[in-house]
């Protein structure tokens, strides 16, 4: 096995290993077993939060529902090894995301702006990476004419011979465009364990839920601020979740006409995510709205490098 292959094969194993031992956010709820709703945000409030709250309010709901929460550090003070051991998940994605946020917004006087920050810089770390992903679908739609051609030419064969023929033709054309399928796959195997760590820090840190940025509460969902007095606001976002989410597929795709199947594929992808976005924190809604310029930036970037080569 290449020496590449090995890093790839452990980075994936080191992945599957921390998405087996996640911790999750736990569901306040009450003597009825019903759960706490926060009166600020209208959010679920998250029994297992890791530092303690400032609103008065929440405060005395999580009081009500039994939570020691007086064991816990304030919010400004909390560490990377605050609190007891829960898991490999918590202890290496969670708590340092959340140190993170929380040591940036004492600066930014703001937790929405500590996280679009924060998102920034580790689009900025992962560049090598995401960059790999960039390139192959640039080569991929210069290599689309002679893919398609090939395609064209074993139309409706199926017998071994010409099915072998045709994978090692198709590799002639990936290895003369120099795409390699699996290259630049790091950081898409990053990116749910990333959404879901910013998740978990935005619904066990009170501070940051408790935030609010441009009329939103951060803890509150764009399905229950689209009826609050900033309704306008939560209306923005979630179209611009839309457009960029809309815009990174297209700029990202590597020649979708290879496949028809594909075509509508950025209308689902984008139907989907807004679905999706109406029912998360609206801090998280902000993270992926930050994260899809990043991309449309970067591809822009690939773009010009690429056109300058030619």
């Amino acid at each position: 096995m290449k020496k590449k292959n090995k890093k790839k094969l452990i980075i994936l194993v080191l992945l599957v290993t921390l998405l087996l031992t996640t911790g999750c956010t736990k569901t306040l709820t009450d003597k009825n077993k019903k759960a706490v709703v926060n009166k600020v945000t209208g959010q679920n409030l998250t029994e297992n939060i890791l530092c303690k709250p400032t609103d008065k309010e929440t405060i005395k709901q999580y009081k009500d529902s039994g939570v020691k929460i007086d064991k816990l550090p304030e919010c400004k003070d909390f560490k990377v090894n605050s609190g007891k051991y829960e898991d490999l998940w918590t202890a290496l994605l969670v708590k340092p995301l959340a140190f993170l946020i929380l040591k940036i917004g004492t600066f930014t006087k703001n937790y929405a702006l500590a996280l679009i920050i924060l998102t920034i810089l580790i689009r900025l770390v992962c560049y090598p990476f995401t960059r790999k992903t960039a390139m192959q679908s640039e080569n991929m739609k210069k290599a689309n004419p002679e893919i398609q051609r090939i395609q064209k030419k074993y139309e409706g064969r199926k017998d071994e011979d010409a099915m072998m023929k045709q994978s090692q033709e198709m590799m002639m054309v990936y290895k003369k465009y120099n795409i390699n399928p699996t290259s630049g796959c790091i950081f898409a195997f990053l990116q749910l364990p990333l959404f879901i760590a910013f998740y978990e820090a935005v619904q066990r840190f009170p501070v940051i839920f408790e935030d609010s940025f441009l009329g939103m509460q951060l803890g509150t969902t764009p399905s229950i601020g689209l009826t609050s007095k900033f309704f306008f606001m939560y209306l923005i976002l979630m179209l611009l979740i839309g457009l960029t989410t809309y815009m990174s597929f297209k700029m990202n795709s590597s020649g979708n006409d290879l496949d028809p199947s594909m075509k509508h594929m950025p209308v689902y992808m984008t139907a989907m995510i807004i679905i999706t976005a109406l029912f998360m924190p609206s801090a998280l809604c902000i993270y992926w709205l930050t994260n899809n310029l990043c991309t449309m930036l970067q591809n822009y970037i690939v773009k010009k490098e690429v056109a300058k080569n030619k």
